[in-house]
């Protein structure tokens, strides 16, 4: 009976660690995970909690006051911003 108690307090003590984290370390890990696993064409962005509306949120940063929240199929603003000149 110990053992579900014990992981549930480190569970959530891990959590208020991870959110403590500033939005952009925090979205640097996200974005190596998912490119360790051949993802493309995503953008992770930072948004006041109260922002996130119906979006996908993949992690907590600053406290818990922002939300970093996943678009899929989305190209990121550096590679947008080059395919619009390359078109030009």
């Amino acid at each position: 009976m110990k053992s579900p108690m014990m992981f549930v307090a480190l569970s959530v003590a891990s959590t208020a660690a991870f959110a403590a984290k500033p939005c952009d370390e925090l979205k640097g890990e996200i974005a190596a995970k998912l490119d360790a696993k051949h993802v493309v064409s995503y953008t992770l962005e930072a948004v006041a909690t109260a922002d996130v509306g119906e979006r996908a949120v993949v992690g907590s940063c600053e406290g818990g006051s922002k939300k970093i929240v996943y678009t899929r199929g989305v190209a990121a603003p550096a590679a947008a911003a080059t395919a619009d000149t390359d078109g030009k």
